[in-house]
C-alpha cells in the first residue's frame, strides 16, 4: 500500500552490486515519489551491509516470502540471479506488487507465459530492466526512425564485443543453462539487440551461429545472427565475451541518414552520430545532429517527468540530455503507475525481446532460419534456450 507521504513503497530482492549501484541510486533519484522499505537477501552479512548503506528503515528479510506478508510493497526490484527471476516476479505480483526485474526477465517463454498469467490474475505488471532504452539519445533516435525522418531504414549493425575472463564465470550460476539460461546472447548483448528491436520493430526471421570457443560453460561464448525485419531492413548481431577492445555499438543505416551510438555500458547524446546522406539538406542534418538534445515534451506522457529526477538533467529552453540508466527507466514505471497504464518494458515488450533470444538459439542449434511467432508450446526452444541440447551441445555449430 502506498505510505502516509503518498509514496509509493519499495523493496529490492538481492543486495548485490547491480541494485547498490542502479536500482540503490535510481530509488534515491526518485525518493519523491517512491521509498524503499525492505530489502532481501539471503546472505546476512551482505543484507546488513546494505542496510547500512540504504538508511534506517529499510527492513531486512531472507526470503521473498516473508517480505511480501510483512510488507506489502507496491513495487518489488529484483537483482537475483536469473533462475530466480522467475519464482520471485510472480510471488510479487500474486501479492498485488508491480515488479521491476533484471534482466533476462526470466529463461525461457515458458517461464514468461507464467509471469503474464500471474500479471492477469493480479492485475499488477512486471517490466524487465532495458536501461538503455530510456536515455534521451534513444527516445529521440526511435522518434526519427519510427516517424520517417531518417528515410527508410535499410541496414543495421548490433554489436556488443566485450570481455569477460575465467573468473568472472567461476561463479556457480554463469554460464549455466539451468542458472543463466545461455550465455552472452541471454547476459550481455540482450541489451543491445533490445535497443535495436525498440529502434527498428518487430522482426521477422532469424538466421544465427553459436559457438563455445575459450570459456569452459555449458552455453556459448560469442553468438551471431543475421536478422530480416517487417519493415525490410536486414541486420547483423554480434554477441561476444572474447573480445578485448570492449565496445556496444548500435547502427541504423537509413536512407537519408546513418545514425550511430557507441558506448560500452551507458549513453548520453553526445554518443549519438547522426551522419547525412550526400543530397540531404543541410537544415535538415542540423536537426538531427541536435536530436539527442530532446525537449520535454519529446519524452511524451511516460518519462517527462520521470526524467527531471534523472542526473544529467535540464538544459538550456527544456533540452534534456538523461543518461540510459536505472534510475531513467524507474521514472517511466512510475510515470505508467501514476497514469494508470502498462509499464514499458513489459508484456509484448518484454515477450519479443526473450522471443528473438530463442529464436537465436534455435536457428543456431538447428540451423535454419527461424520466424517470428513460431516457437510456441511444444516447441522444446519454448521451454529452454538451448531446446534440449544444453547437454549434447559440442559447442561448435549445429546441436
Amino acid at each position: 500500500m502506498t505510505s502516509s507521504s503518498g509514496r509509493r513503497r519499495a523493496a529490492v530482492v538481492g543486495t548485490g552490486a547491480i541494485v547498490v549501484g542502479g536500482h540503490l541510486p535510481a530509488l534515491r533519484a526518485h525518493a519523491d515519489r517512491v521509498e524503499l522499505v525492505a530489502a532481501v537477501d539471503v546472505d546476512p552479512g551482505r543484507l546488513d551491509a546494505f542496510r547500512a548503506e540504504a538508511g534506517e528503515g529499510v527492513a531486512g528479510f531472507s526470503s521473498t516470502e516473508a517480505m511480501l506478508d510483512a510488507v506489502r510493497p507496491d513495487l518489488v526490484l529484483i537483482g537475483t540471479p536469473p533462475s530466480l527471476h522467475r519464482e520471485q516476479a510472480v510471488a510479487a505480483l500474486t501479492a498485488g506488487a508491480w515488479v521491476l526485474c533484471e534482466k533476462p526477465l526470466c529463461l525461457s517463454l515458458a517461464e514468461y507465459d507464467e509471469i503474464a498469467a500471474a500479471e492477469a490474475a493480479s492485475g499488477a505488471y512486471a517490466s524487465v530492466i532495458f536501461q538503455h532504452r530510456y536515455g534521451s539519445g534513444a527516445v529521440r533516435a526511435r522518434e526519427l526512425i519510427r516517424g520517417g525522418e531518417l528515410g527508410a531504414p535499410l541496414v543495421a549493425h548490433c554489436q556488443t564485443t566485450w570481455h569477460r575472463d575465467a573468473g568472472y564465470y567461476s561463479v556457480p550460476w554463469r554460464g549455466r543453462w539451468a542458472t543463466e539460461g545461455g550465455g552472452p546472447t541471454m547476459g550481455h548483448g540482450i541489451h543491445q539487440y533490445d535497443l535495436l528491436l525498440h529502434l527498428l520493430g518487430e522482426w521477422e526471421e532469424v538466421q544465427a551461429m553459436a559457438a563455445r570457443l575459450v570459456h569452459d560453460t555449458e552455453s556459448e561464448d560469442v553468438s551471431t545472427a543475421l536478422v530480416r525485419f517487417r519493415n525490410g531492413a536486414l541486420a547483423t548481431v554480434v554477441n561476444s565475451v572474447l573480445s578485448p577492445d570492449e565496445v556496444s555499438r548500435v547502427r541504423v543505416d537509413c536512407a537519408d541518414a546513418t545514425v550511430e551510438l557507441t558506448h560500452l555500458y551507458g549513453h548520453v547524446n553526445d554518443d549519438w552520430v547522426y551522419t547525412p546522406a550526400p543530397h540531404v539538406a543541410e537544415e535538415r542534418v542540423a536537426a538531427w545532429r541536435g536530436a539527442g538534445e530532446v525537449a520535454l515534451g519529446a519524452l511524451g506522457a511516460l518519462g517527462a517527468r520521470g526524467a527531471r529526477g534523472v542526473p544529467g538533467g535540464q538544459g538550456p529552453r527544456g533540452v534534456l540530455d538523461v543518461p540510459s540508466s536505472h534510475t531513467a527507466q524507474l521514472g517511466f514505471v512510475l510515470d505508467a503507475w501514476d497514469a494508470g497504464v502498462r509499464p514499458p518494458g513489459s508484456g509484448r515488450e518484454a515477450r519479443n525481446t526473450l522471443e528473438f533470444a530463442a529464436a537465436l538459439y534455435k536457428a543456431a542449434f538447428t540451423g535454419r532460419a527461424v520466424r517470428a511467432g513460431e516457437i510456441g508450446p511444444g516447441d522444446p526452444f519454448h521451454e529452454a534456450m538451448h531446446g534440449g541440447f544444453g547437454t549434447t551441445w559440442s559447442g561448435v555449430g549445429r546441436a
